[in-house]
């Protein structure tokens, strides 16, 4: 499925970053580009889902690597604890999968930034109660269908029915038009997520860029999907790097694990 947004990404009128900075969807042309090598001097922002974990038929059933973990702690040792997890899903999901780390970042796509120190910092209004019940009745009636809730956000998976997407994307607008102004539609990889306007992964990479021990660095975000273009952009204001999977890493979260234990051994 093309991933799109209900909404231009701020700044989206204005020049785009050169391509030399922020990688572009994948082409004949861009393809081969390689990672860059690792420097001792960065800020590293990491998607989880299609960048460090491989995507699977539900999200409770990714494989967490067993070397993953220790990879991301030898990464933030190396990058003096400037290493964050910029996700999708939820904090405690987050948290479980790679536990027993609890690293800086944004979850629900930047609806939570949790500061180095552990603070928690949370905003937007969460999808109405019986915006999620929707959903939900949807998923009985539609099998195949797999509704995510999150704190603030709600997603419908639809990879195990892909004929039903189009029903999603109904409902889905249908809801949304109820409060335009508040919440937006959002597609990624055979799913889509309605969550507030004010949430972008932008946010956790502007927060924690003010602050020890991301100030000062190399700002370098990686991720796969249409959701990571705000952090590519943010990383970018910083003077950083923007790195899409697909154009970087073959599209396989397997060379971005790799990629990273050439972090952790610097």
């Amino acid at each position: 499925m093309t991933v799109s947004r209900t909404r231009p990404r701020a700044g989206e009128q204005e020049r785009r970053p050169e391509a030399s900075f922020m990688d572009n969807q994948p082409s004949t042309a861009n393809a081969a580009l390689a990672p860059p090598r690792p420097g001792r001097n960065w800020a590293l922002f990491l998607d989880l889902d299609g960048t460090l974990l491989d995507i699977a038929a539900t999200p409770a059933s990714v494989t967490v690597p067993p070397d993953l973990v220790s990879d991301l702690q030898g990464a933030a040792r190396a990058l003096n604890g400037a290493v964050a997890i910029v996700s999708g899903r939820a904090l405690a999901d987050i948290d479980r999968l790679l536990q027993p780390l609890r690293l800086a970042g944004g979850s629900e796509h930047g609806a939570v930034v949790r500061l180095p120190d552990g603070t928690q910092e949370q905003i937007g209004t969460p999808v109405p109660r019986n915006w999620v019940e929707a959903f939900m009745e949807l998923q009985e009636r539609r099998p195949g269908i797999l509704t995510e809730v999150k704190p603030h956000n709600v997603v419908a998976h639809f990879r195990n029915a892909p004929d039903q997407a189009a029903e999603v994307m109904r409902l889905a607008r249908q809801l949304v038009a109820r409060a335009p102004h508040e919440f937006e539609v959002m597609e990624a990889k055979m799913a889509l997520e309605i969550r507030p306007r004010a949430v972008t992964k932008a946010r956790p990479v502007h927060r924690l860029m003010a602050m020890a021990p991301f100030a000062g660095r190399l700002p370098v975000f990686v991720g796969d999907d249409v959701t990571d273009e705000d952090g590519f952009e943010a990383a970018l204001a910083h003077g950083g790097l923007g790195l899409n999977v697909a154009v970087r890493f073959n599209g396989r979260p397997q060379d971005v694990r790799d990629w990273l234990k050439r972090v952790a051994d610097l």
